[in-house]
């Protein structure tokens, strides 16, 4: 895995939505979240600018769930169920890219991901992000 590279192409699980995306510093933005969606989805996001995303099939299959302030919107496939990206509360300029859903990329090719704190939310309480802890996968021998 090349955490510098920066253009992929992806999908959902039923293959209805493709794209193609430009991440910002490649796999090296990977990140989870504590806040109560990002926790029960448990997705690895990496980051990508609003123009950086391109839907090249299927983007009548994607909906849009939106919670809270309804400031981030999360795309998901309405077939399937996979979440591919999302519109950033924090960063409204921003996409968080589902790195499942890039080809050759898999959640368990970072050894550790870092958790940002959703639940005190910086937009809430006029704050930073802030790092909760460290996600580590160790493989088996």
């Amino acid at each position: 895995m090349d955490k510098n590279q920066q253009n992929y192409q992806g999908s959902c699980h039923c293959g209805r939505v493709k794209f193609q995306v430009r991440l910002q510093d490649g796999l090296n933005t990977a990140r989870r979240c504590s806040c109560s969606y990002c926790r029960m989805r448990g997705a690895v996001a990496v980051s990508a600018s609003l123009d950086g995303l391109t839907i090249t099939e299927g983007a009548e299959s994607l909906s849009v769930y939106q919670f809270h302030t309804g400031a981030a919107k999360h795309y998901f496939c309405a077939h399937c169920g996979i979440y591919t990206h999302h519109q950033r509360r924090s960063n409204g300029t921003q996409f968080g890219i589902n790195a499942a859903c890039l080809e050759g990329i898999s959640p368990f090719d970072f050894p550790a991901i870092p958790v940002l704190d959703g639940v005190n939310h910086p937009n809430d309480t006029g704050g930073t992000l802030r790092q909760l802890g460290t996600l580590r996968f160790i493989a088996s021998q």
